[in-house]
């Protein structure tokens, strides 16, 4: 039998297919950059002299984590999500690998993250001393638990959606992170360079909403088609209202 290009092109189609059958084959990506605008102003190192423990664990002072800028000043901490626009209906399975919080340096970290509805939530203490993790929602469960010395580790989860939240450590105030809990993935948050990626989506239009623990949210409105790449840039500017 003489085999044409086309029909090779078919059967290998054909084939991944039958490999992956949980790939969609129409897969549409949001990226972006997230910026700041404005005069860098000049946020206080984090104070541990109350705790000599912790001021041990740093040989220069911790860098405040409120905003984190990067060369041309990209924000990392970002939390970007699909806040509206997904298929009416359509469920995601939460991932059994669970998102690690550690309680390092007496900072968390990370400081900002997203989790799903269901997904597991490990929290460690490599510092070895006295800690505590305090949640702060409003819709889920407070999980307060204090994590002595000897405490390594501790897992839970959170068992509905719901928009960005603080976490505190009772023991040492300047201690801080954020989480956000969806009933999806299409979540990214960024690290210094500001990049964000949201992939694996159907074609459609989605509002994109972009979040700062100081600065607050920023929305826009995505249309993408399939297989299609958009790029939406979100920009934080100081001072505006």
């Amino acid at each position: 039998m003489r085999w044409t290009g086309k029909r090779s092109c078919l059967v290998a189609g054909l084939v991944a297919v039958s490999m992956w059958p949980g790939v969609a084959v129409a897969a549409s990506t949001v990226t972006g950059v997230v910026t700041f605008q404005g005069k860098r102003p000049t946020l206080p190192p984090l104070a541990m002299d109350a705790d000599p423990a912790c001021a041990k664990k740093h040989s220069t002072p911790a860098p405040n984590e409120a905003l984190v800028l990067g060369t041309g000043d990209t924000m990392g901490n970002i939390i970007v999500w699909v806040s509206k626009g997904l298929p009416a209906g359509k469920t995601f399975p939460a991932p059994t690998t669970p998102v690690v919080l550690d309680q390092n340096g007496c900072q968390y970290k990370p400081h900002v993250m997203g989790i799903m509805v269901g997904q597991p939530y490990k929290i460690l203490n490599s510092d070895g001393i006295l800690h505590n993790i305090h949640t702060l929602p409003k819709v889920n469960p407070s999980f307060n638990q204090a994590f002595p010395a000897t405490r390594k580790e501790a897992t839970t989860k959170f068992d509905k959606p719901e928009a960005i939240f603080g976490i505190k450590c009772d023991v040492h105030p300047w201690m801080s992170a954020f989480v956000g809990v969806f009933t999806h993935p299409f979540f990214s948050v960024t690290s210094t360079d500001g990049k964000f990626t949201i992939s694996g989506l159907d074609p459609g239009t989605y509002e994109i909403t972009a979040w700062h623990e100081k600065m607050g949210t920023q929305t826009a409105t995505v249309t993408v088609a399939a297989n299609e790449t958009k790029t939406q840039n979100f920009k934080f500017v100081l001072g505006a209202k």
